[in-house]
Parts: structure tokens; sequence; C-alpha cells
């Protein structure tokens, strides 16, 4: 028959299930040990700043940045240019779209670093309050917009649309790759990147072709 008690006599109560509960105190004891002494080690040191020159809105503007910082967190954070939104910061919404030497990107999925030098156009850059852009006009004019959290975004991206088609850019929705012309479901197709959670799109529809119909007259 077997017995839990180590020694024959049994007088100092060591049984098996005593030594393995000590053993595995021990254990627990010395990784826990280990993971505090290693957990200072293991942070990482931020990396230096680095020089960066944008020329923002027509302006040239020298920044000294952490490398990791977004074109977004740039123009927000350090320029102060706030018109340019953060909304899902994934890419997915449109809301931070800028003008970059003439092409739109989302400013959240690019650093700044990778765009030294480069002409970059926001929301602030295209008009004033003073002195609006034809895009912008129409937009009052076609009411496309509701909250306006993702009209600048929207903006940028249609001035941008309007371009491309006329470069004859081709999209999804082209037809015919060797004949790009205006029609909303082209429109449409190269908007479809930027998010109204209003539902704003008929009118924001209305108010591209209002643009587009003036450039061509």
């Amino acid at each position: 028959m077997m017995t839990d008690t180590i020694s024959d006599d049994g007088d100092d109560g060591m049984t098996r299930r005593t030594v393995l509960a000590a053993g595995a105190a021990t254990a627990a004891g010395l990784a826990t040990a280990k993971g505090v002494e290693a957990a200072p080690s293991g942070q990482k040191t931020p990396p230096p700043p680095m020089p960066v020159t944008l020329k923002v809105n027509g302006k040239d503007r020298s920044l000294s940045l952490d490398p990791r910082t977004t074109l977004l967190d740039a123009l927000r954070e350090h320029l102060h240019l706030t018109g340019t939104k953060k909304g899902c910061d994934h890419g997915q919404c449109g809301a931070c779209t800028v003008i970059v030497d003439g092409r739109r990107i989302n400013s959240c999925l690019t650093l700044a670093v990778m765009h030294d030098g480069d002409a970059v156009t926001t929301i602030e850059g295209l008009g004033t309050p003073d002195d609006l852009h034809p895009m912008q006009k129409a937009f009052v004019t076609h009411d496309g917009y509701q909250c306006g959290y993702c009209t600048p975004g929207q903006i940028c991206s249609a001035v941008s649309v309007l371009r491309e088609i006329e470069a004859g850019v081709p999209s999804h929705a082209s037809a015919d790759l060797m004949d790009i012309a205006f029609s909303d479901a082209e429109v449409r197709e190269r908007m479809s990147g930027n998010i109204c959670r209003c539902a704003a799109y008929p009118n924001i529809i209305a108010a591209i072709r209002d643009v587009a119909g003036k450039a061509r007259a």
C-alpha cells in the first residue's frame, strides 16, 4: 500500500504533498523575481527626433519629429492645423485626407518623415472664410455636410477627384480606360473612401457635379 509519508517513522511530517507544494511555491517566487528584474531592461529608448521640412499650404515649415509621427499628427499636433480630422486612424474613413504633391492621401497612414520636402495642401490651404475655394462654396450651396466632421477630407478628396478625371486617370467604374469622362458613377466610386456618417452623399455628389460643370463651361 502506497503512503504519502517520505520518512520511515513519519515524525518529521514531510509528505510528498508538502514537498510538491513547497517546490511549486519556490518556482513561482523565482519566476516573479526574474520578471521584476527583467522589466526595466525591456523598456526601449525612443528614437531620436529627425528634422523634417514640409511645404504646407505654400509655406516651408521645419519640424523636429519622432520618426514614428504620422503626417496627420504632424499637421494637427505640431503645426496646429486641426482642419484635417482624425477619424478612424486606420485609413478607412477618409476624414484625414490631404493633398500631397497634387495627389490625395490618407495622412494617418503615412509618416511625416517620408514627405520631407513635399508640398502638402490641407483644407486651410484651399480657401479661407473670406475667399472660399469653388468646392467649398459648392458644399455650402448644396448642403454637402451636416455635422461637418468629415467635410475637410471630403472637400480635399473632391478637388483631387476632378483633377484625376481631367487627367484621364481611370477608376474601377471606368467603362473605357482610354476615355475617362465625368459621371455620377465615376464620382461615387472615387469618393467611396470618404465616409459621411450623416449620409449627405447625394448633396456631396451635387456639389462636385456643380464644380465640374463650371470647370467645363
